[in-house]
């Protein structure tokens, strides 16, 4: 019986990579942005009921922000004033210079867009605070489209659908499976599996290490997005 040709690999031309932890270098500024809005919101600080709920934020990281607050606050008012007194607070740190790319993170976009391939940054910040990263780290031109949830139907991860809004509005690809999807968290992982990307890349310059990584379906776990680009040569290899 004659030997089947082997089935070519499909090009991985549509990059969806995390933003804080993934690609930017942001040194805790959540949960110290979290603590903000908490102490406006009549949390004390050292409290228990501090303590509990920044545990939730951690455990969370990946997740859009105004979730975490609804699910913290209760009813929809609390949770709105959380989500602005958290992105004021985060904003003023990213002013204060708190901010940094993650080594290797602009390099790795630079050289996959060069390759033709087509990237998409997203997080689950509002879009004000997601632009004033940009703006602070002079990255508003350096990737062909940035999403938040509010640019995918108000729904963030674990959902797919910022993912998927990304397979949509740019037509880079054929189908999901050609997609590639990086990030540091359980919930990043989630929503790349969930949109049926071809690699699901965890991180681990952020939130959670490689066993939450793997455990939400990491197809790898890297050292950095550093490093991601040669991982897609080998995969098309």
């Amino acid at each position: 019986m004659a030997t089947q040709a082997p089935i070519p690999q499909t090009p991985l031309n549509l990059v969806v990579l995390d933003m804080a932890g993934t690609t930017v270098a942001d040194g805790g500024l959540v949960e110290q942005a979290f603590s903000a809005a908490a102490e406006r919101l009549g949390v004390e600080p050292g409290s228990a009921d501090h303590a509990e709920k920044l545990d939730y934020v951690r455990a969370t990281m990946g997740e859009s922000k105004i979730s975490v607050f609804r699910h913290l606050f209760g009813d929809e008012d609390r949770a709105q004033q959380a989500n602005t007194a958290f992105e004021v607070a985060y904003g003023e740190l990213v002013d204060g210079g708190r901010i940094a790319p993650v080594p290797g993170a602009r390099e790795a976009i630079e050289r996959l867009r060069a390759e033709g391939r087509t990237v998409v940054l997203s997080t689950g910040f509002a879009r004000t605070t997601q632009d004033a990263i940009l703006a602070a780290l002079g990255w508003q031109d350096l990737v062909d489209l940035t999403l938040c949830p509010a640019d995918a139907g108000g729904r963030g991860r674990p959902y797919p659908d910022m993912v998927l809004a990304a397979f949509l509005r740019t037509g880079a690809v054929d189908g999901v499976r050609q997609v590639v999807v990086a990030g540091d968290t359980s919930y990043d992982m989630l929503s790349g599996v969930r949109a049926g990307a071809g690699i699901v890349a965890g991180v681990r310059t952020g939130a959670h290490d490689t066993d939450q990584l793997a455990r939400h379906g990491a197809t790898h776990v890297l050292a950095s997005v550093a490093e991601l680009p040669d991982l897609i040569a080998r995969a098309e290899a």
